[in-house]
C-alpha cells in the first residue's frame, strides 16, 4: 500500500536525498575543529578509474578525481 502522506522535505525542494546527504556532510565537516577538520576533508577526495567501451572491449582505464 503507497503513502500518499507527507513527502520528505528534501523531495519537496526538489533535491535528491543523494543531494541533501551531501549537503548535510559538508556543514558537518565545516563545523569540526582542527585536527579533525583538516583530516576529514582529506577523506572527501574521491579517485576512480574510467575506461571507454569499443566494439565491447574495454580500452586502457584513465584515473580521474573529483575534488570536492
Amino acid at each position: 500500500m503507497a503513502s500518499t502522506g507527507a513527502v520528505p522535505f528534501w523531495r519537496a525542494a526538489g533535491m535528491t536525498y543523494i543531494t541533501y546527504s551531501n549537503i548535510c556532510a559538508n556543514l558537518v565537516r565545516n563545523c569540526l575543529k582542527e585536527p579533525h577538520k583538516t583530516e576529514v576533508l582529506s577523506r572527501e577526495k574521491v579517485h576512480f578509474s574510467l575506461s571507454k567501451w569499443v566494439d565491447g572491449k574495454a580500452q586502457k582505464p584513465t584515473l580521474r578525481s573529483d575534488d570536492h
